[in-house]
Protein backbone atom coordinates (compact mmCIF):
# COMPACT_ATOMS: atom_id res chain seq x y z
CA UNK A 1 0.00 0.00 0.00
CA UNK A 2 1.22 3.05 -0.76
CA UNK A 3 -0.35 6.25 0.46
CA UNK A 4 -0.79 9.92 -1.04
CA UNK A 5 -1.32 12.53 0.82
CA UNK A 6 -2.57 16.26 -0.93
CA UNK A 7 -4.28 13.51 -2.82
CA UNK A 8 -6.76 15.63 -4.55
CA UNK A 9 -4.97 18.35 -5.39
CA UNK A 10 -2.34 19.22 -8.49
CA UNK A 11 0.38 17.10 -7.61
CA UNK A 12 -1.71 14.36 -6.24
CA UNK A 13 -4.28 13.57 -8.61
CA UNK A 14 -1.73 12.69 -11.46
CA UNK A 15 0.21 10.92 -8.27
CA UNK A 16 -2.78 8.26 -7.68
CA UNK A 17 -3.82 7.80 -10.89
CA UNK A 18 -0.06 7.09 -12.17
CA UNK A 19 0.33 4.42 -9.15
CA UNK A 20 -3.22 3.26 -10.07
CA UNK A 21 -2.29 2.35 -13.71
CA UNK A 22 1.05 0.49 -12.28
CA UNK A 23 -0.86 -1.53 -9.93
CA UNK A 24 -0.38 -0.50 -6.82
CA UNK A 25 -2.71 -0.58 -4.08
CA UNK A 26 -2.92 3.51 -2.99
CA UNK A 27 -4.35 5.30 0.01
CA UNK A 28 -5.67 8.87 -0.91
CA UNK A 29 -5.77 11.33 2.05
CA UNK A 30 -7.32 14.88 1.75
CA UNK A 31 -8.78 16.81 4.40
CA UNK A 32 -12.17 16.33 2.45
CA UNK A 33 -14.17 13.48 1.18
CA UNK A 34 -13.54 13.81 -2.65
CA UNK A 35 -13.70 10.92 -5.80
CA UNK A 36 -11.05 8.71 -6.22
CA UNK A 37 -10.12 6.19 -8.86
CA UNK A 38 -11.55 3.59 -9.08
CA UNK A 39 -10.27 1.01 -6.42
CA UNK A 40 -8.35 3.80 -4.55
CA UNK A 41 -9.25 4.10 -0.82
CA UNK A 42 -9.79 7.38 0.73
CA UNK A 43 -9.12 8.67 3.77
CA UNK A 44 -10.29 11.78 5.15
CA UNK A 45 -7.02 13.46 7.46
CA UNK A 46 -6.08 16.62 8.68
CA UNK A 47 -2.18 16.99 8.59
CA UNK A 48 -1.83 19.13 11.04
CA UNK A 49 -2.98 16.60 13.61
CA UNK A 50 -0.93 13.31 12.59
CA UNK A 51 -3.19 11.18 14.80
CA UNK A 52 -5.90 11.41 11.99
CA UNK A 53 -3.24 9.97 10.08
CA UNK A 54 -2.81 6.73 11.63
CA UNK A 55 -5.93 4.95 10.43
CA UNK A 56 -4.55 5.94 6.65
CA UNK A 57 -0.81 4.32 7.32
CA UNK A 58 -1.81 0.94 8.44
CA UNK A 59 -0.27 -1.75 6.08
CA UNK A 60 1.37 0.86 4.36
CA UNK A 61 5.17 0.81 2.70
CA UNK A 62 5.49 4.06 1.31
CA UNK A 63 4.41 7.96 2.08
CA UNK A 64 4.29 10.65 -0.05
CA UNK A 65 4.46 13.32 1.92
CA UNK A 66 2.92 16.96 0.74
CA UNK A 67 2.33 19.22 3.54
CA UNK A 68 1.92 22.63 1.85
CA UNK A 69 0.14 24.99 4.49
CA UNK A 70 -0.01 22.07 7.42
CA UNK A 71 3.62 22.50 7.81
CA UNK A 72 3.05 26.35 8.93
CA UNK A 73 -0.29 25.39 10.80
CA UNK A 74 -0.16 26.88 14.53
CA UNK A 75 0.88 24.15 17.20
CA UNK A 76 1.82 21.78 13.85
CA UNK A 77 4.89 19.44 14.14
CA UNK A 78 5.28 17.92 10.75
CA UNK A 79 8.07 16.12 12.83
CA UNK A 80 5.22 13.83 14.09
CA UNK A 81 3.98 12.68 10.66
CA UNK A 82 7.22 11.01 9.96
CA UNK A 83 7.18 9.30 13.75
CA UNK A 84 3.76 8.38 12.86
CA UNK A 85 4.89 6.36 9.21
CA UNK A 86 7.57 4.79 11.02
CA UNK A 87 6.08 3.19 13.97
CA UNK A 88 3.03 1.90 11.65
CA UNK A 89 5.76 0.33 9.59
CA UNK A 90 6.47 2.56 6.56
CA UNK A 91 9.28 2.10 5.01
CA UNK A 92 9.99 4.91 2.24
CA UNK A 93 9.30 8.43 2.87
CA UNK A 94 8.94 10.71 -0.47
CA UNK A 95 8.95 14.30 0.76
CA UNK A 96 7.42 17.02 -1.61
CA UNK A 97 10.18 19.91 -0.44
CA UNK A 98 10.80 22.99 -2.33
CA UNK A 99 13.52 24.28 -4.25
CA UNK A 100 13.99 27.79 -2.22
CA UNK A 101 15.64 25.40 0.88
CA UNK A 102 18.87 24.78 -1.48
CA UNK A 103 18.18 28.55 -3.04
CA UNK A 104 17.26 30.91 -0.55
CA UNK A 105 17.58 29.08 2.55
CA UNK A 106 16.94 31.65 5.67
CA UNK A 107 14.02 32.26 5.55
CA UNK A 108 11.14 31.08 8.10
CA UNK A 109 9.52 28.82 5.40
CA UNK A 110 12.34 27.00 4.03
CA UNK A 111 14.06 26.74 7.48
CA UNK A 112 10.88 25.08 8.70
CA UNK A 113 11.15 22.62 5.47
CA UNK A 114 14.85 22.49 5.81
CA UNK A 115 13.98 20.99 9.23
CA UNK A 116 11.63 18.32 8.12
CA UNK A 117 14.28 17.32 5.47
CA UNK A 118 16.33 16.61 8.27
CA UNK A 119 14.23 14.64 9.93
CA UNK A 120 13.25 12.63 7.11
CA UNK A 121 17.23 11.80 6.55
CA UNK A 122 17.63 10.99 9.90
CA UNK A 123 14.10 8.64 10.14
CA UNK A 124 15.88 5.36 9.38
CA UNK A 125 13.59 5.22 6.66
CA UNK A 126 14.20 4.54 2.67
CA UNK A 127 13.76 8.42 1.67
CA UNK A 128 14.02 10.61 -1.51
CA UNK A 129 13.50 14.62 -1.26
CA UNK A 130 12.17 16.60 -4.12
CA UNK A 131 12.60 20.41 -4.82
CA UNK A 132 10.56 21.71 -6.97
CA UNK A 133 10.56 25.01 -8.27
CA UNK A 134 7.29 27.35 -9.33
CA UNK A 135 4.45 25.40 -10.49
CA UNK A 136 2.56 25.75 -13.86
CA UNK A 137 -0.27 25.39 -12.05
CA UNK A 138 0.25 29.22 -10.12
CA UNK A 139 -1.61 29.99 -13.38
CA UNK A 140 -4.91 29.22 -11.77
CA UNK A 141 -4.42 32.74 -10.51
CA UNK A 142 -5.32 34.06 -13.54
CA UNK A 143 -8.46 32.25 -14.00
CA UNK A 144 -10.96 34.26 -13.37
CA UNK A 145 -9.68 37.64 -14.76
CA UNK A 146 -8.86 35.90 -18.00
CA UNK A 147 -12.65 34.30 -18.11
CA UNK A 148 -14.46 37.56 -16.84
CA UNK A 149 -11.91 40.33 -18.81
CA UNK A 150 -9.53 38.71 -21.29
CA UNK A 151 -6.56 39.65 -18.81
CA UNK A 152 -3.78 38.49 -16.98
CA UNK A 153 -2.31 40.43 -14.13
CA UNK A 154 0.91 39.51 -12.83
CA UNK A 155 4.48 41.42 -11.90
CA UNK A 156 7.58 40.95 -13.40
CA UNK A 157 5.97 40.63 -16.68
CA UNK A 158 9.45 40.05 -18.09
CA UNK A 159 11.13 38.04 -15.34
CA UNK A 160 10.84 34.27 -15.95
CA UNK A 161 12.02 30.49 -14.05
CA UNK A 162 11.57 27.36 -15.72
CA UNK A 163 8.05 26.35 -14.10
CA UNK A 164 7.25 22.58 -13.48
CA UNK A 165 3.88 20.78 -14.78
CA UNK A 166 2.44 19.56 -11.49
CA UNK A 167 1.99 16.17 -13.46
CA UNK A 168 5.73 16.19 -14.15
CA UNK A 169 6.44 15.94 -9.94
CA UNK A 170 3.23 13.44 -9.93
CA UNK A 171 4.98 10.87 -12.46
CA UNK A 172 8.45 11.53 -10.89
CA UNK A 173 7.07 11.07 -7.34
CA UNK A 174 5.31 7.69 -8.59
CA UNK A 175 8.95 6.81 -9.85
CA UNK A 176 10.61 7.52 -6.34
CA UNK A 177 7.70 5.31 -4.27
CA UNK A 178 8.35 1.96 -6.93
CA UNK A 179 11.75 2.27 -7.95
CA UNK A 180 14.89 1.76 -4.83
CA UNK A 181 17.21 2.98 -7.33
CA UNK A 182 16.27 6.69 -6.19
CA UNK A 183 16.31 6.17 -2.63
CA UNK A 184 18.94 8.43 -1.09
CA UNK A 185 18.15 10.82 -4.24
CA UNK A 186 17.47 14.67 -3.71
CA UNK A 187 16.28 15.67 -7.07
CA UNK A 188 15.38 19.32 -8.18
CA UNK A 189 12.34 19.61 -10.79
CA UNK A 190 12.24 22.40 -13.30
CA UNK A 191 10.39 22.09 -16.51
CA UNK A 192 12.22 22.89 -19.97
CA UNK A 193 13.10 26.37 -20.21
CA UNK A 194 12.45 29.57 -18.60
CA UNK A 195 9.71 31.21 -19.46
CA UNK A 196 7.81 34.79 -18.27
CA UNK A 197 4.48 35.65 -17.47
CA UNK A 198 4.32 37.07 -20.54
CA UNK A 199 5.26 34.44 -22.48
CA UNK A 200 2.39 32.16 -20.30
CA UNK A 201 -0.39 34.67 -21.16
CA UNK A 202 0.98 34.24 -25.07
CA UNK A 203 0.58 30.77 -24.22
CA UNK A 204 -2.81 30.39 -22.57
CA UNK A 205 -3.99 33.22 -25.34
CA UNK A 206 -2.95 30.22 -28.49
CA UNK A 207 -4.81 27.69 -25.91
CA UNK A 208 -7.70 29.39 -25.75
CA UNK A 209 -7.53 30.80 -29.53
CA UNK A 210 -8.36 34.28 -28.37
CA UNK A 211 -6.60 37.34 -27.06
CA UNK A 212 -5.43 37.67 -24.03
CA UNK A 213 -3.90 40.94 -22.87
CA UNK A 214 -1.05 41.14 -19.93
CA UNK A 215 -1.38 43.70 -17.56
CA UNK A 216 1.75 44.29 -15.31
CA UNK A 217 1.33 44.49 -11.56
CA UNK A 218 3.17 46.66 -9.18
CA UNK A 219 4.92 44.40 -6.51
CA UNK A 220 2.73 45.99 -3.35
CA UNK A 221 -0.61 45.15 -5.88
CA UNK A 222 0.47 41.52 -6.43
CA UNK A 223 1.25 40.95 -2.56
CA UNK A 224 -2.33 42.17 -1.37
CA UNK A 225 -4.06 39.61 -4.03
CA UNK A 226 -1.64 36.84 -2.70
CA UNK A 227 -2.44 37.47 0.78
CA UNK A 228 -5.93 36.72 0.08
CA UNK A 229 -4.65 32.84 0.32
CA UNK A 230 -0.85 32.76 2.05
CA UNK A 231 0.53 34.44 4.58
CA UNK A 232 2.77 37.62 4.36
CA UNK A 233 5.83 36.14 4.42
CA UNK A 234 5.44 33.58 2.19
CA UNK A 235 3.76 36.23 -0.61
CA UNK A 236 7.14 37.81 -0.13
CA UNK A 237 9.22 34.77 -0.25
CA UNK A 238 6.98 34.42 -3.68
CA UNK A 239 8.01 37.82 -4.93
CA UNK A 240 11.42 37.91 -4.13
CA UNK A 241 11.93 35.16 -6.17
CA UNK A 242 9.91 36.18 -9.06
CA UNK A 243 11.37 39.66 -9.48
CA UNK A 244 14.81 38.74 -9.01
CA UNK A 245 16.13 34.97 -9.42
CA UNK A 246 18.88 33.73 -8.42
CA UNK A 247 21.50 31.77 -11.36
CA UNK A 248 20.07 28.42 -9.41
CA UNK A 249 16.56 29.42 -9.88
CA UNK A 250 16.87 29.77 -13.47
CA UNK A 251 19.05 26.73 -13.88
CA UNK A 252 17.06 24.26 -16.10
CA UNK A 253 17.35 20.87 -14.15
CA UNK A 254 18.20 17.47 -15.86
CA UNK A 255 16.19 15.64 -12.92
CA UNK A 256 13.26 15.20 -14.61
CA UNK A 257 14.72 13.24 -17.68
CA UNK A 258 17.23 11.58 -15.61
CA UNK A 259 14.14 9.80 -14.13
CA UNK A 260 11.05 9.58 -16.44
CA UNK A 261 13.32 9.13 -19.41
CA UNK A 262 11.84 12.36 -21.34
CA UNK A 263 11.87 16.19 -20.95
CA UNK A 264 9.26 18.02 -18.95
CA UNK A 265 6.55 18.81 -20.32
CA UNK A 266 6.32 22.47 -21.19
CA UNK A 267 3.90 25.69 -20.19
CA UNK A 268 1.85 24.79 -23.44
CA UNK A 269 1.42 21.77 -22.69
CA UNK A 270 -0.34 22.32 -19.28
CA UNK A 271 -2.61 25.23 -20.86
CA UNK A 272 -3.83 23.24 -23.61
CA UNK A 273 -4.86 20.07 -20.69
CA UNK A 274 -6.55 22.92 -18.45
CA UNK A 275 -8.03 25.48 -20.69
CA UNK A 276 -11.37 24.45 -19.58
CA UNK A 277 -10.44 26.62 -16.24
CA UNK A 278 -9.62 29.94 -18.24
CA UNK A 279 -13.00 29.35 -20.37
Amino acid sequence: MIVVTGATGNIGRPLVRALADAGERVTAVSRRAAGVPEGVRHVVADLADPASLEPALTGAKALFLLLSGDLHAVGANPADLVVKAADAGVRRVVLLSTLGVATRPFGTTRIAMRELEDVVRESGLDWVLLRPGGFASNALWWAESVRTQGIVAAPFGDTGVPIIDPADIGEVAAACLRDDRHVGGVYELTGPAVITPRQQTEALAAALGKPVRFRELTRAEAKAGMMQSMPGELADDTLDILSSPTPAELRVSPDVERILGRAPRSFADWAARSIAAFR
